[in-house]
C-alpha cells in the first residue's frame, strides 16, 4: 500500500477538475478518458463550483488534471505527457 494515499502502489487515479459549460474541460475529458482506457487507470471528476476552496484555488486554471491527488497540468492536457506521468507514478509505486 502507498502510505500517503492508502491505495495499492499500482492504482493510479486521474482527477479532472472543471466546471459545467467549460469547453476546455470537455477537450481534457476526451484525452483523459482515452488515456485511462488504454492504461487501465481510474478517472474521477470534480466540479470546482461545488467547493469555495476549489473555486478560489483553480478558477483561472481549469481544467486541472491531478494524478493521485498531485497537480499534473492545467488548461490543456497533452496526451503523451499524461501517459508518461502515469507510467512514472506506476514505476515509483
Amino acid at each position: 500500500m502507498d502510505g500517503a494515499s492508502g491505495r495499492p502502489g499500482g492504482d493510479v487515479v486521474v482527477t479532472l477538475l472543471g466546471k459545467p459549460g467549460c469547453h476546455l474541460c470537455d477537450d481534457a475529458r476526451a484525452v483523459i478518458e482515452r488515456v485511462a482506457a488504454d492504461m487501465g487507470v481510474r478517472v474521477e471528476e470534480r466540479d470546482i463550483t461545488a467547493s469555495e476552496e476549489d473555486t478560489r484555488q483553480y478558477w483561472e486554471q481549469i481544467p486541472v488534471t491531478l494524478i493521485n491527488g498531485v497537480q499534473h497540468d492545467f488548461w490543456r492536457v497533452d496526451e503523451n505527457r499524461l501517459r508518461t506521468a502515469i507510467t512514472e507514478v506506476r514505476e515509483r509505486g
